[in-house]
């Protein structure tokens, strides 16, 4: 079996660093070292730290559990709340104190980096998109209220999700996630 390159060992070794520290939390060093690489191999890899951010980002969102937001052998209901189930139980298994790397990078990069800004924004339209699409299908359906807006409801669906995500990691108990489930589900989408 080939061995990881040296982009491999600091790209895959970045996704946990970043997300356990964030991106200020720490240092290009930190990154490297947790990769097992020479510091200076850095830079002939990455540009800079905002790329490795946005290569993390990336990486990141290939287990985000999307998939299952396409999976049409399933109610369009039923795939949605999937998808967040399955963004709960990776919260649950860091016990509540990472939040959502996309999240995290939107509080603490926005303003200095354009680029991640711009591909947050790509990505959080994406997903957006994706949640609309599935209650533009419940509502074809008939099962949730033809009166919402599917794009309105979305988005708002996604944010309260962050806004989960944000909550966690001060209760630290499933708390959050529970209102969450039973505002969206029970409630909003009954």
């Amino acid at each position: 079996m080939a061995r990881p390159s040296l982009r491999e060992k600091l790209a895959s070794s970045a996704v946990e660093t970043l997300h356990a520290s964030g991106f200020h939390g720490c240092s290009i060093q930190d990154i490297t070292e947790a990769a097992g690489v020479p510091k200076g191999s850095f830079f002939n890899h990455f540009e800079n730290k905002e790329a490795l951010a946005i290569d993390t980002l990336r990486r990141y969102l290939e287990n985000s559990g999307s998939d299952i937001m396409f999976d049409t052998t399933k109610p369009p209901l039923e795939r949605l709340k999937s998808h967040f189930l399955f963004l709960a139980s990776k919260f649950e298994n860091c016990n509540f104190e990472r939040g959502c790397l996309l999240g995290n990078f939107a509080t603490e990069m926005t303003k200095e980096y354009p680029r991640m800004r711009e591909e947050l924004r790509l990505v959080f339209e994406t997903w957006c998109g994706a949640v609309e699409s599935i209650l533009r299908e419940a509502q074809a359906a008939g099962d949730i209220d033809p009166r919402h807006d599917p794009g309105e409801l979305g988005r708002f669906l996604v944010n309260a999700w962050e806004g989960v995500a944000l909550r966690l990691k001060i209760t630290r108990d499933r708390g959050p996630i529970d209102e969450f489930f039973h505002i969206t589900f029970k409630v909003l989408l009954k």
